[in-house]
């Protein structure tokens, strides 16, 4: 299903997707295409791309083409999905310790399509941190993992 959505594949053109993207969220999909779980989440991506192309706009990036993004964003498991509007990167409070990004798949569309309505209403009153819509059951749970302390 990842041939369905639009692919960056180097910073230049992740940069470029942040800063042109506007009036819309911006979703970046980091991992690998081969990878079962991406897999799962890009065909939800994909299937939902249409119905919210007025509220979002879908990239996937591949974590081994973008180490400086991947290092940025600290993305230690895949996929992580991280969210911007208007060039600012969103955060969503899904009850977890990490605000940044959304790690593993949605369990379903829905899960998706409300957490994409609630950011980008969130984003048009100019918040930068939204509650999630997402049934906290249906958030996958991860520790987070701090190296070199």
């Amino acid at each position: 299903m990842s041939f369905l959505l639009p692919k960056l594949t180097s910073k230049k053109e992740v940069d470029q997707a942040i800063k042109s993207t506007a009036e819309k969220v911006l979703v970046l999909r980091f991992g690998r295409d081969e990878d079962p779980v991406c897999l799962q989440l890009d065909d939800i991506l994909s299937k939902t791309s249409a119905d919210l192309s007025k509220m979002a706009a879908i990239y996937l990036v591949d974590v081994d083409h973008t180490p400086v993004y991947t290092q940025y964003f600290d993305i230690s498991y895949i996929p992580s999905t991280v969210f911007f509007f208007n060039g600012q990167h969103m955060k969503v409070d899904y009850g977890s310790p990490d605000h940044t990004k959304f790690v593993g798949s949605f369990k379903t569309k829905q899960d998706f399509i409300d957490l994409i309505e609630v950011l980008y209403r969130g984003a048009m009153r100019g918040k930068l941190i939204v509650q999630s819509p997402i049934d906290p059951k249906n958030v996958p749970k991860y520790d987070l993992l701090y190296q070199d302390i």
